[in-house]
């Protein structure tokens, strides 16, 4: 049965993010705000949930997932990070982007693209995903909350739960969220390459 809690969007009550970080642990897929619609997120290397994702999303293995990451640190981890990546991700961090870059041994294989080690990375500015990462101590496997043969992100989570309430083990209801999906910028090379353009301001990548 799915769960669905209402969740102050500024003050998230703490008893229903320790309640959402027990269902994350248990396997559970869930569906939260961000600073860019909604997005699909699991515990890191779940198979099975990260399988449903791919269902419910219509995924291929090329697709990159993203690592949530709490903060710089926390990206520091999984992904490789140099002098000049480091000093634009603190400038950009957190924020509307998703960073991609080369992946450390960290990353579950089953997260990466077949042919290159690369993982997308990024640190949301919403109160309650910052809530859920801090609690949960660990990067959420997230993808944005994009309906097949649609192309920008669920921003309504009664919508959510109309279409796909059936699959989902939580949806965490903040209100409606920005319609825009992140910007996504590649970093593995410099000058930087911008993938898609979003809600984040590219232009300081381009300079």
């Amino acid at each position: 049965m799915t769960q669905y809690f209402q969740i102050h969007p500024d003050n998230p009550q703490k008893r229903l993010i320790d309640r959402a970080v027990e269902i994350i642990h248990k396997g559970g897929v869930v569906a939260y705000p961000t600073d860019s619609g909604y997005a699909l997120g699991c515990h890191l290397g779940d198979k099975k949930a990260i399988e449903k994702i791919k269902w419910l999303r219509s995924l291929d293995d090329k697709h990159n997932f993203t690592l949530v990451c709490s903060d710089l640190s926390e990206i520091g981890t999984y992904a490789k990070v140099d002098n000049a990546v480091f000093r634009l991700l603190k400038a950009h961090t957190p924020g509307a982007y998703t960073f991609i870059l080369n992946a450390t041994t960290e990353v579950p294989r089953l997260l990466l693209h077949p042919k290159r080690r690369s993982i997308g990375v990024r640190v949301p500015d919403h109160e309650i995903s910052r809530a859920l990462l801090e609690r949960l101590g660990e990067p959420l496997m997230s993808v944005t909350l994009i309906p097949v043969d649609e192309t920008l992100p669920m921003t309504d989570p009664e919508e959510i739960r109309d279409r796909f309430g059936a699959h989902l083990d939580l949806i965490i209801d903040a209100g409606a969220c920005t319609l825009e999906p992140t910007s996504v910028i590649d970093l593995r090379e410099m000058p930087p390459v911008i993938v898609r353009e979003g809600r984040g301001d590219v232009a300081p990548f381009t300079e």
